[in-house]
């Protein structure tokens, strides 16, 4: 009898293990760190719906104002979630807030390498060969 209660709690154990399937879910718009870094002050609302794509919510009583929210859920639990905000005066991007990639930082010369002041210089002159006139097949 001991052997089948035994039994009977292992069997419990495994049966918790199995669950209905919980599907992987992405709302929102899709924020890649490219497209993001690509944003600047100044630019139009087409161009930055161009970039981003039409944004997740507008508020109706605040035209200023886009707001851009991914979020991903894998097997029921939050996984990665993005949030970024455009503020506009007028029809142009004045300001952005949220969740920003980190800038990348500038490729340092390396040393014994050309500079990038004088990789930017103009380009060396290249001989150019003169032309020969055609022989007559006769030598002097």
């Amino acid at each position: 009898m001991c052997l089948s209660l035994l039994a009977g709690c292992s069997l419990v154990e495994r049966v918790q293990k199995f669950g209905p399937y919980r599907v992987n879910v992405q709302q929102g718009n899709a924020l890649d760190a490219e497209s993001v870094a690509r944003l600047k002050p100044g630019m139009t609302r087409s161009q930055v719906r161009f970039l981003l794509g039409t944004p997740l919510v507008v508020d109706p009583f605040r035209n200023d104002r886009w707001d851009y929210v991914y979020v991903y859920y894998e097997a029921g639990s939050l996984v990665e979630q993005k949030r970024i905000s455009l503020f506009f005066d007028g029809d142009t991007l004045a300001r952005i807030e949220g969740d920003m990639p980190a800038p990348s930082a500038p490729a340092s010369d390396a040393p014994g390498t050309a500079s990038s002041v004088e990789s930017q210089s103009a380009p060396a002159a290249v001989p150019v060969a003169t032309p020969v006139p055609p022989s007559t097949g006769v030598q002097p």
